[in-house]
């Protein structure tokens, strides 16, 4: 027998009170409904009631003693609380399913919270979708028939319905008007919560049952066996270990059959050699030209942001080629330059400095040249052209001018190395997408099995790709998985 008293609770996401049902519910349950049927007839009375950990924790009518173990009583199972599997899970219960989410840390979304430097870049506005998968590469083929489902303009219309206003920044990278992860991690957290999506954190997986090709539950490290009808993957890549994303789920798809690429870092900073460029640490241009070279043939260029650091060099630009400079550095040594005034070419660069110089003859060249580039940048230019800061300007040769204007147009520069997988913003490798059907997100080798987010063998740029693929991923998967048509 239960007996449910009336209880007050602070659920409403404006801090207002709900209430359940004044009159208490007395159900008489025999042993053969007791770990399932009970929450068939509580369920109408439960919605909107907080839970007690996790989104508001475990439901305490599915428990979690250790004495209990988890039988069958769910539609769906999401394995990790990143993004995508918070849109999974929270999809699949707006479908109708009853869903329960694992995460092994005790919180969700802890990489989340990182992302965009904690503003949360959460998507890309660029809406011409052949632009957008563009930027996939090799990978487009596949994301045609989710972004169809699941697209730029549902992103943010989806994030506005939970109360999450957003802006728009240079490169079309997507904010939210607080410039706050946690307003996004928030909103999720409550689309969970409507969906009475049961959370349990602080789980740790290890592994997946399979029987007759399909999978029949999931082995948590503590003995318990969490089963249901569909199971979604999210566990994420190797990026950010110290958030929990240590790529457990690669293990587990190896023993289920899957071919799994190695992961490495794809957008990971670059260690440079040059001692004078570590002295620039901290500074940053909005709009600079990055040139990858090997034995002085030139292999890519870009324009963008890009930031010295005291390794080396950063920023979207740098974190965009990386994966074309590790590559290239399996040959040999790599070089990049960089062209701090990408807007002009070289002649014109020098018909300014001539005119700048005519202005101020009898100053010093460092203040000669103020404001064409930071202070400390000056310093650089001057060194490597061999000019003293402190000669005057009527003594600088045209031979000096044009040195100065070459090192404005090209910083050259060694490549010690990448920096480790656990500084990479995002690992490239994964699930061969060849095993995936995308338009389900679902395995081709276990027909109850999904797949969304970094998990995937998928290369994108920084800028908002990566939680647009996850939101599309987990959106698809998460209708899916509930048995429901992606357009419902």
């Amino acid at each position: 027998m239960f007996i449910i008293d009336p209880i007050l609770w602070e659920d409403d996401r404006n801090g207002n009170p709900r209430y359940c049902h004044i009159a208490s519910i007395i159900l008489f349950c025999i042993d053969s409904i007791t770990n399932t049927g009970h929450n068939f007839f509580l369920r109408p009375f439960l919605r909107g009631a907080p839970r007690l950990g996790g989104v508001r924790g475990v439901n305490p009518l599915q428990s979690t003693r250790p004495d209990m173990k988890l039988s069958t009583t769910y539609d769906v199972a999401v394995i990790g609380g990143g993004p995508a599997g918070m849109m999974a899970a929270g999809r699949a219960a707006a479908c109708g399913a009853r869903v329960i989410l694992l995460e092994k840390n005790g919180v969700l979304g802890k990489k989340l919270l990182l992302t965009g430097g904690g503003r949360c870049n959460l998507t890309n506005a660029t809406f011409d979708r052949n632009v957008f998968l563009s930027k996939f590469h090799g990978a487009s083929k596949f994301l045609h028939s989710p972004l169809a489902s699941f697209g730029i303009q549902d992103t943010l219309d989806f994030f506005a319905g939970l109360g999450v206003p957003t802006k728009t920044e240079e490169e079309n990278r997507v904010f939210p008007k607080n410039d706050k992860a946690e307003s996004i991690l928030e909103a999720l957290r409550h689309y969970m919560a409507d969906g009475d999506v049961t959370v349990v954190t602080d789980a740790e997986v290890d592994g997946l049952k399979r029987v007759d090709g399909a999978i029949d539950g999931i082995r948590l490290k503590d003995g318990k066996t969490i089963c249901a009808r569909s199971y979604i993957l999210t566990t994420g890549g190797r990026s950010h270990p110290q958030t929990g994303s240590t790529g457990d789920g690669f293990g587990w798809l190896q023993e289920l059959g899957h071919t799994i690429l190695e992961p490495r870092p794809s957008l990971v900073p670059v260690r440079i050699r040059e001692s004078w460029a570590l002295t620039l640490s901290g500074l940053g241009f909005t709009d600079a030209k990055l040139t990858v070279l090997q034995d002085g043939k030139r292999h890519s260029d870009a324009r963008g942001k890009i930031l010295f650091t005291h390794f080396g060099l950063s920023g979207p630009l740098v974190l965009n080629m990386s994966r074309t400079i590790g590559e290239l550095m399996k040959n040999g040594t790599v070089t990049v330059s960089v062209d701090l005034l990408p807007t002009i070419d070289i002649s014109t660069l020098d018909l300014e400095l001539r005119t700048m110089f005519e202005t101020s003859k009898n100053k010093s060249v460092i203040h000669g040249l103020e404001g064409i580039v930071p202070y400390s940048c000056l310093k650089v230019i001057l060194e490597l052209s061999g000019i003293k800061a402190e000669k005057p300007v009527h003594d600088i040769t045209r031979e000096e001018r044009q040195s100065i204007a070459k090192a404005l147009k090209g910083l050259q520069m060694t490549v010690e190395g990448l920096l480790d997988a656990d500084k990479a913003i995002v690992t490239s490798g994964g699930v061969t997408p060849k095993e995936v059907d995308f338009k389900h997100m679902r395995s081709r080798l276990h027909p109850n099995l999904y797949l969304a987010g970094d998990i995937l063998d998928i290369d994108r740029p920084s800028g908002g790709y990566s939680l647009q693929l996850c939101w599309t991923t987990g959106y698809v998967a998460g209708t899916s998985a509930a048995g429901r048509s992606n357009r419902t």
